[in-house]
């Protein structure tokens, strides 16, 4: 075999790494993975002038990638959710900072925020300035408490 093995592995491997580029890591970086394998093993090959140092360096980096260093890899990507905007002040205590009454909008400070704030029932009592109140939903950008 001849050095046209590598250069095939090296090429191969850069369309894998800019196929992956193009569609946006969709395959979860995989392909460009098993692409810098292919290529670095292509390159090695090179390097010492033979095709079959190029294929088994290829073969030995693309199946430690898989084997070893892929489910790490993923574990790292993948993000973990986080309740966020509205979802995040459900069930949160908050402090009322102006009066609020069944028909009558006040305002709360939740973390360092200020919110307009209703009662979420209007035959609650009144809520006075100090008090704490606990978020039950949100219509808009008004917190129903209770």
């Amino acid at each position: 075999m001849g050095t046209w093995v590598n250069w095939l592995l090296l090429i191969g491997g850069l369309v894998c790494v800019i196929a992956e580029l193009a569609m946006g890591a969709a395959t979860g970086f995989d392909l460009a993975l098993i692409g810098c394998s292919l290529a670095a093993g292509g390159a090695i090959g090179l390097l010492f002038h033979s095709g079959n140092t190029g294929l088994i360096a290829a073969g030995v980096l693309g199946f430690a990638y898989l084997a070893f260093l892929r489910r790490w890899l993923r574990s790292k990507l993948t993000s973990k959710t986080h309740a966020m905007n509205v979802d995040a002040v459900v069930g949160k205590t908050a402090l009322v900072i102006k009066r609020i009454a069944p028909l009558d909008p006040g305002q709360v400070k939740l973390g360092d925020e200020v919110w307009r704030a209703e009662l979420l029932q209007t035959e609650d009592a009144p809520r006075e300035p100090g008090a704490r109140v606990i978020v039950d939903s949100v219509e808009g950008v008004t917190l129903k408490v209770r």
